[in-house]
């Protein structure tokens, strides 16, 4: 698989749109993500134009990995327990509004 820039043509420091283009973001959303401080750059040059460090973007790219995946645990997480509320039952909707019966034989 071929970066859609490698690190061998760039050098440490990336511009916005190179940024831009390995997030497959627009230009826009790579410079609102630097300007609200999500994604560290600096400026350099008189012009002051936005650099982004290729290994900061590496390590911004390795934390939404890892905020996706606990979010994912977090989401799978509020299902777990629903067996152990019910008393180790999965209790089903017509269950909840007629009481069991005593019998486990279906009506």
């Amino acid at each position: 698989m071929s970066d859609p820039v490698s690190s061998a043509s760039v050098g440490r420091f990336l511009t916005l749109a190179d940024t831009a283009q390995i997030l497959n973001l627009s230009l826009a959303a790579a410079n609102d993500l630097v300007r609200t401080g999500e994604l560290p750059a600096i400026r350099i040059g008189a012009t002051g134009a936005w650099r982004v460090e290729r290994v900061v973007l590496e390590s911004y790219i390795e934390a939404k990995y890892e905020e996706a995946r606990r979010l994912s645990l977090w989401e799978q997480s509020d299902f777990g327990n629903i067996p152990e509320l019910s008393g180790g039952r999965i209790l089903r909707p017509d269950e909840l509004t007629d009481p069991p019966t005593g019998d486990d034989t279906p009506p």
